[in-house]
C-alpha cells in the first residue's frame, strides 16, 4: 500500500509549526539566561567558591601565628563565608602604642558594646607578633565592599605617623607573602584600605608611596 504524499499546504503548515516551536524555545532560553544574569546565579554567578593552596611548600613559609578567634557575633565575626580570595588588604590600627592582643580584644568586645562593626583576619603587633582573629574562610568587617573576596591585615604602630617597627614590618612581609602563596596571588594583588575607599589607611603607606612600593617588592622577594 502506497503512502499518501504530504500536500504542499500541509508541509508548509508543519514547517511553520516547527518554526514557531523553535522560536518559542529560543525565547524561553533567552529569558532564562536574562533572569540568571540579573540575579547572578547559575552560569552568571560571580561568587567563585573559596579555595586555598596546600602543601609542604606553603606550610614551610607560614609565620608563627597566635590563633585567638573571636566569638561568633554580628559585630565582629558574622560567620559569612568568603568567596574566592582575590586580594590582601593592609590596614593600620590608628591607635598608637596598642598591641595586637589589645586590638583583638577590642574587636571581641564589640559583641557586647555594639559600638560599631569592625574586625580583621590578622593583627600584626609592634613586636612582630601575629594574632589571628577571624578564619580566612569567613568575612571580617574591615575592607568595606571587598570584605567578601579579600583577607585583611591590621598593623600596629608606635607613633601617630603610623611608621612601623622593624619587627612589625618583617612580620607584615612574611604574613603577606605566605597569604599570597596560600591563595595563588602576587604582590600586585596586595592593596591598601586607601585603594578601596580613599581613607588614609594605612597612614604610613598612603603618605609615603615609595615605602608602599618597597613593601610590595619585599613581599615579592619573600615569595621567591
Amino acid at each position: 500500500m502506497k503512502k499518501r504524499r504530504m500536500t504542499k499546504r500541509k508541509r508548509k503548515r508543519k514547517i511553520q509549526l516547527y518554526t514557531r516551536m523553535g522560536i518559542g524555545l529560543l525565547v524561553l532560553i533567552l529569558v532564562g539566561l536574562s533572569i540568571m544574569k540579573i540575579f547572578r546565579f547559575g552560569v552568571f554567578s560571580s561568587e567563585a567558591k573559596y579555595v586555598e593552596e596546600v602543601g609542604k611548600e606553603i606550610d614551610k613559609n607560614k609565620p608563627d601565628i597566635d590563633v585567638q578567634l573571636l566569638t561568633p557575633n554580628m559585630y565582629s565575626r558574622p560567620g559569612t563565608n568568603t568567596q574566592k580570595i582575590k586580594g590582601i588588604v593592609i590596614h593600620y590600627t590608628a591607635n598608637p602604642g596598642s598591641t595586637a592582643v589589645q586590638n583583638r580584644n577590642y574587636f571581641e568586645g564589640l559583641k557586647d558594646s555594639h559600638q560599631t562593626k569592625a574586625s580583621s583576619h590578622f593583627v600584626v603587633g609592634i613586636k612582630g607578633e601575629i594574632v589571628q582573629c577571624v578564619p580566612t574562610w569567613e568575612e571580617a568587617y574591615a575592607s568595606n565592599t571587598r570584605n567578601k573576596d579579600t583577607i585583611s591585615i591590621e598593623t600596629c604602630h608606635k607613633n601617630s605617623d603610623g611608621k612601623y617597627t622593624r619587627q612589625t614590618y618583617k612580620s607584615m612581609v612574611q604574613l603577606t607573602a605566605w597569604l599570597c602563596k596560600k591563595f595563588d596571588l602576587t604582590e600586585k594583588d596586595v592593596i591598601r584600605h586607601y585603594d578601596i575607599t580613599g581613607k588614609n589607611c594605612p597612614k604610613y603607606f598612603v603618605e609615603d608611596e615609595k615605602a608602599w612600593k618597597k613593601f610590595k617588592q619585599d613581599v615579592r622577594n619573600a615569595m621567591n
